[in-house]
């Protein structure tokens, strides 16, 4: 009964994020940016850490018939996609008319497929395809005050990039670096605080130390793409990483 009872609490800290979205989605009708991202900032901590929680709760062995990965799904469409999106159209960032509402529509529509693809995560534990960090997309829109142009082309290529089979690092899962990249995802998440409190007059070296996370996401999801592509040519199969 303890045990069922750990469970259940997962699911109901995992659900939060989906209050957690109605309060961004709140926040960006008033106005109140930053606030939002402090709340998206909350967010991103509850999905970082529900999975762990969960697996150390055996959720799986004790609640069989609820799908914990399908809340998992739903709440990170609403905080991760849905409400970033609102709060880019509530802060200007995209055009006026016909423009702004089709550049809007394409984080959702994309990210659609991507939450259900089968195959959206890899038997090494990475994504497959952009894994609609929109809420990241936002931070840095609204944090280094980029205009509509720039917003316009990230907002295009990462949604294509949806569709492309590269393999992106997740960090608290994948094996490759593991160690150092939950050590470097730490960093950038108090950068994300600091600049936050910074704002609107950010430090440019913070700055500089939050962009060079994502050069290294990016670097680590291109060398995983090229192990996988590698293995394929090789016929060999993958080590599947199944500790908890």
């Amino acid at each position: 009964m303890r045990r069922r009872l750990a469970g259940w609490a997962v699911h109901v800290y995992t659900a939060s994020g989906s209050v957690l979205a109605l309060l961004i989605v709140l926040a960006a009708l008033d106005g109140e940016a930053v606030t939002a991202l402090w709340i998206g900032l909350a967010a991103l901590v509850v999905d970082g850490t529900d999975g762990m929680l969960a697996r150390a709760a055996r959720v799986k062995e004790t609640i069989t018939w609820f799908d914990g990965a399908r809340l998992d799904d739903i709440v990170d469409y609403l905080t991760y996609v849905f409400a970033p999106v609102v709060l880019l159209w509530t802060t200007g960032a995209l055009p006026d008319g016909l423009p702004g509402y089709v550049l809007a529509a394409l984080p959702l529509l994309a990210s659609c497929y991507q939450f259900c693809r089968t195959d959206a995560k890899t038997e090494e534990h990475a994504f497959l395809g952009f894994p609609s960090y929109w809420n990241v997309v936002a931070f840095y829109v609204i944090v280094l005050d980029l205009g509509r142009g720039t917003v316009a082309a990230v907002l295009v290529v990462c949604s294509v990039l949806v569709f492309v089979p590269v393999h992106y690092l997740y960090p608290s899962r994948t094996r490759t670096l593991r160690t150092l990249s939950l050590a470097l995802t730490a960093v950038w998440i108090g950068t994300y605080a600091v600049l936050l409190v910074q704002y609107p007059d950010v430090n440019p070296v913070v700055v500089a130390v939050s962009l060079g996370y994502l050069v290294f996401y990016v670097a680590v999801s291109g060398h995983l793409t090229l192990m996988a592509r590698r293995r394929r040519a090789a016929g060999t199969p993958v080590a599947v990483d199944t500790a908890s």
